[in-house]
């Protein structure tokens, strides 16, 4: 790789050097001013004198598209500096980077479309942890990961077996109350018998015979019970991890993280750190 390449990853993709972790930072204060601008541009007050209107839209639409030049600049910037931009592109944070840099491009197109598209640019702030390099945090959720991609058999059995639940109580939920009361159908039964059971309870349909409420009562003890099952499926699984790499620094061939402080070459494609 050319030095001046070799210079534009450094500053851009390590965190662990000081002028990657200022350009992060700097990064980072350009994507929340961006939603700032987006919040403001869909807050109605601001449109109510028509006076004011077309000089207040045409203010935060200069300023939004001073940060989409930005981030374009800087999406380039990254694919220069590695030497293989498709696996870039297509990795995690390249698709990150992508989603957020084009919704101003995308009103070109489509007006009036941007505003929601825009939002996306929040999802850069998963860098947060690569910036200031919050090692634990990046090792528990590499952690929690891989302990809920192990149990997700069970879990899928669990919710399988929760939705089977549901469907047996609301049926009888649909008996008990004679089909009045909000309970009109065997479907709207099972969804009361979903809210009851995840403890959410809108109240929009609610039992009044005595055997309805006694049924709803056990229901709703059960949901405790079935909130703390996952929950200790997870656990069991984080405590048999062991992860130890809390490196952040990027491979520049197969653009991947996750290497050991000590390593010299990275571990998925041998290049050299």
């Amino acid at each position: 790789m050319q030095p001046w390449k070799e210079k534009i990853h450094d500053v851009i993709f390590e965190a662990d050097t000081k002028a990657g972790k200022a350009f992060d930072v700097l990064l980072l204060v350009f994507i929340l001013s961006s939603l700032l601008v987006v919040m403001l541009d869909s807050v109605l007050v601001l449109h109510l004198n028509e006076d004011t209107n077309q000089y207040i839209h045409d203010t935060l639409d200069k300023i939004e598209w001073f940060f989409t030049i930005a981030f374009t600049l800087e999406y380039i910037l990254r694919i220069i500096s590695v030497k293989h931009p498709m696996k870039y592109i297509f990795s995690f944070y390249g698709v990150i980077d992508f989603l957020s840099t084009i919704p101003s491009y995308i009103t070109l197109f489509l007006p009036g479309s941007g505003s929601a598209f825009k939002v996306l640019r929040v999802l850069r702030f998963l860098r947060l942890f690569k910036v200031f390099k919050l090692g634990s945090f990046t090792t528990e959720g590499k952690m929690l990961g891989q302990a809920m991609k192990e149990s997700k058999e069970k879990i899928i059995v669990f919710l399988v077996a929760v939705l089977c639940m549901a469907m047996i109580l609301g049926s009888v939920m649909y008996v008990v109350e004679g089909g009045e009361n909000g309970f009109t159908s065997i479907p709207r039964s099972i969804y009361w018998a979903i809210v009851t059971l995840t403890t959410v309870g809108f109240g929009d349909i609610s039992p009044v015979t005595p055997l309805g409420q006694f049924i709803s009562s056990i229901i709703m003890i059960l949901g405790y019970g079935i909130i703390a099952v996952p929950t200790g499926m997870v656990t069991a699984g984080v405590v048999k991890r062991n992860l130890t790499y809390t490196n952040t620094e990027h491979c520049t061939n197969c653009s991947k993280e996750g290497h050991a402080d000590d390593a010299v070459h990275c571990k998925f494609c041998g290049e050299k750190l």
